[in-house]
């Protein structure tokens, strides 16, 4: 590992969803194999650091984030050897590896959670959150809907489960859970992996009074998150964190930290913060009220979008290193989601990357945006495999809307969206697998795919500039200003480092857009649509995005 304490900072970093990026064994499922098979495309890419979602033993009813063993591969995807095969190779091409870790919970096959269910005197029982009595200890609903609590057959007795009932929540308040998987980060990183980054982390720590709130929906029920996220108390658990696992290693930490204030964001991300750099989700869930309660829509506009990506930056710079992203593997398509019905293009996708890859912090890549992939539209609920979605269709129709409303919410915000597989080619199944995939495929892959793509081609030309150029070191290192004397529908901003400023401007409307600057642009970097009249006075297509000094 190099000496660099703040390496991080210089990475270009892309996620893998396994289950969907590379089928070798032809089964219909990607595998750890098929990432190894791509990694000359990802090192052409100019990528330097993978996140893979897990790969972990599962029954994967939450694909994957259900864990059974914290330290075994899941046969779906193949075995330790082939990972070790898969981070050796990875490493000649420089490029570092980071996982999942999920210990906010575990599957309910996992042998401790076996363990608590056959014996109630078992020293495990006290692994998880148990409640003695006839009826539920209160009515906080779970991340994927329903009631937290969940009754152990036979008993007078319930469990906690923040997301779905087949995922117990882990009991932090107990010393010997938190040894036991303190031990298991390291030696995950004893194996020579890069560092982790951490799901659902800011749900470790409950409210211990365990009391009910009024409800906020037809169920009768209340978000959990009220009293399971980001609670007082949890700065303890996660400074002991922080000392027993990843202050030993020279390792990247990526906290996903919804719930977070910007006022707290220093005890995150900042000198002696928590974690190497945190995901903030104030604008990326813009398009809802609440992240899991997909019908209750915004009208939201740019204006509003500009605001609470400039807020976050701000905030983000204020505290330490930021985790810049527009897609992952709970979010939409960003085309789909950020850009207008019929302004969909391979132009705007280019647009709308260029608009977040440089701004100041860690740049992340989901697999498929550098294809500028859309929403897949499916016309049943039976052609999901997500719950989150499965579980808002039900509810929205609970909440009085109809059956075609909720399959719309659900279309529009679905986890699958960024889970179907990757088409390669415009072979059947894109060349993903030979044979039918796992998830239904977006109908525009046999044109929109991994070769001949001026998207990826856009992706190549965005991370040499900022790794390999004359303004690497401004766009990577330097500090974040956003412009005010343009209009609403304008995202711009500028990078200033050692007296070079670079500037970026985004038109994110579906009307042409006039900007007036202070002085003649320099020197064009980029430009997404190619149709740039340089110039003190300039016009921006609707969704253009322009890098210049």
């Amino acid at each position: 590992m190099v000496e660099n304490k703040n390496w991080w900072k210089n990475e270009v970093v892309y996620q893998i969803y396994p289950k969907s990026f590379k089928d070798t064994n032809n089964d219909g499922i990607g595998d750890i194999k098929g990432i190894t098979d791509k990694l000359p495309y990802l090192s052409d890419l100019g990528v330097t650091m993978l996140w893979i979602c897990p790969i972990f033993t599962s029954p994967m009813v939450d694909n994957g984030y259900d864990i059974a063993n914290f330290e075994g591969i899941n046969p779906e995807f193949g075995s330790m050897s082939d990972f070790d095969e898969l981070l050796e190779k990875a490493d000649n091409l420089g490029i570092k590896i980071i996982l999942d870790l999920v210990i906010n919970h575990t599957s309910d096959e996992h042998p401790w959670f076996k363990a608590a269910l056959a014996d109630k005197n078992s020293k495990y029982r006290d692994y998880y959150i148990f409640k003695k009595g006839t009826e539920r200890p209160n009515n906080w609903r779970s991340i994927f809907g329903g009631s937290v609590w969940e009754k152990v057959p036979g008993e007078d007795t319930y469990y906690l489960h923040v997301f779905d009932k087949r995922q117990p929540d882990l009991n932090w308040e107990n010393e010997a859970v938190r040894k036991e998987l303190y031990a298991m980060i390291n030696r995950w990183l004893e194996k020579g992996i890069a560092g982790f980054r951490i799901d659902s982390i800011t749900f470790i720590k409950k409210d211990q009074d365990y009391s009910s709130l009024p409800a906020d929906g037809a169920d009768g029920l209340v978000s959990c998150k009220f009293k399971t996220r980001n609670r007082p108390g949890i700065e303890v658990f996660l400074k002991e964190l922080r000392h027993e696992t990843f202050d030993r290693f020279n390792c990247v930490t990526i906290g996903e930290a919804p719930g977070v204030e910007y006022k707290d964001f220093s005890q995150f991300i900042g000198k002696d913060g928590y974690f190497s750099m945190i995901f903030d989700f104030h604008y990326a869930d813009i398009d809802v009220e609440s992240g899991s309660d997909w019908f209750k829509r915004t009208n939201w506009t740019a204006q509003e979008f500009k605001e609470l990506l400039a807020a976050s930056q701000q905030a983000l710079q204020q505290a330490g290193w930021g985790a810049n992203f527009i897609e992952n593997h709970d979010q939409p398509r960003a085309l789909s989601k950020l850009v207008a019905p019929g302004f969909q293009t391979p132009a705007s996708a280019k647009g709308i990357g260029a608009m977040y890859f440089f701004l100041r912090g860690t740049p992340f890549i989901y697999q498929g945006q550098e294809l500028g992939m859309i929403n897949a539209v499916r016309e049943s609920i039976s052609e999901f495999d997500d719950i989150s979605s499965i579980d808002n269709y039900y509810r929205s129709m609970n909440e009085g809307f109809s059956e075609k409303e909720a399959l719309n919410f659900v279309n529009l915000r679905s986890r699958d969206n960024t889970r179907t597989p990757m088409p390669w080619n415009n072979t059947k199944y894109g060349g993903f697998s030979t044979v039918e995939p796992w998830l239904g495929m977006t109908e525009e892959y046999p044109a929109i795919n991994a070769e001949s793509n001026e998207v990826v081609d856009w992706y190549k030309a965005m991370i040499a500039l900022r790794q390999s150029s004359d303004i690497s070191a401004c766009l990577s290192k330097g500090d974040i200003y956003f412009m005010e004397n343009v209009s609403d529908n304008i995202i711009g901003y500028w990078r200033e480092w050692e007296g070079q400023r670079i500037y970026s401007l985004t038109n994110l409307s579906t009307a042409k857009e006039i900007v007036n600057l202070d002085q003649d642009i320099q020197t064009v970097f980029l430009d997404s649509h190619n149709e740039l009249n340089a110039g003190k006075k300039i016009e921006l297509l609707p969704y253009q995005s322009i890098l210049f000094n």
